[in-house]
């Protein structure tokens, strides 16, 4: 299952160790990463990036998702956060587009208070205890959230809700005097302004999950190729 992985550290040297333990559970075949950041919370409440990594055709995936992730917890300065992270593409994007629970995102930006350092990586894993048992010894706090649909969702029902209204309008436009007909013209075009919106949304985010999609088969492969020219 594609995951957001949010782990929280007292210190640096700690959030360090937790993303070798990352990297080492990818090189065992627990989970694979696709990109993993270390983000630091200043005194003065702005953050900064650590250290990132993401290789290969990561661009438009972190940049949607995990990217949007980063520019939340960096607050003011999260844009800066998203370029020096090399994830500027789409770190501005909608964060209806990234897929994540308002309360995940609430729950993370609580926990990341001032001096803490959080590990931020998305990942594929099938259970969760490879990773947590890593972090816990380490003393590490683990949030994650399962990247869902649940948004789209979302959006799908309020463009069958606009519909409806069409819909009764419409049925209502044939039955009016002419005088109401203007009125109830005005509604029309302005529910079709609504809807357009709303499929034009719908579309760019189901192109957004192809391009991710699509990003992550060609990472894994990658990754197998590098793994079959090592052996011996």
């Amino acid at each position: 299952m594609d995951r957001m992985v949010v782990v929280i550290f007292e210190n640096e040297a700690k959030a360090y160790q937790g993303k070798e333990a990352l990297w080492e559970l990818d090189n065992e075949g627990s989970i694979a990463v696709y990109a993993c950041v270390v983000v630091a919370k200043n005194k003065d409440g702005t953050a900064a990036v650590k250290q990132a990594n993401g290789t290969g055709p990561l661009g438009t995936l972190v940049g949607t998702s995990l990217g949007s992730l980063l520019g939340l917890l960096g607050g003011p300065t999260g844009l800066a956060i998203g370029a020096a992270a090399g994830l500027a593409t789409g770190v501005a994007a909608d964060l209806n587009n990234s897929r994540i629970g308002d309360d995940f995102i609430d729950d993370v930006t609580k926990a990341l208070t001032p001096g803490k350092v959080a590990m931020v990586a998305e990942v594929e894993e099938d259970w969760t205890t490879p990773v947590d048992s890593r972090m816990e010894k380490l003393g590490g706090t683990v949030y994650r959230r399962a990247m869902s649909a649940v948004r789209d969702t979302a959006n799908d029902e309020d463009a069958a809700a606009i519909k409806a209204d069409v819909a009764q309008t419409k049925a209502e436009f044939a039955q009016a005097h002419a005088e109401r007909k203007a009125k109830l013209q005005d509604r029309l075009n302005q529910l079709d302004a609504k809807l357009q919106v709303r499929l034009q949304k719908a579309k760019e985010r189901r192109q957004s999950a192809e391009r991710a999609a699509e990003a992550k088969v060609s990472f894994l492969r990658a990754k197998a190729a590098a793994a079959k020219a090592k052996a011996p």
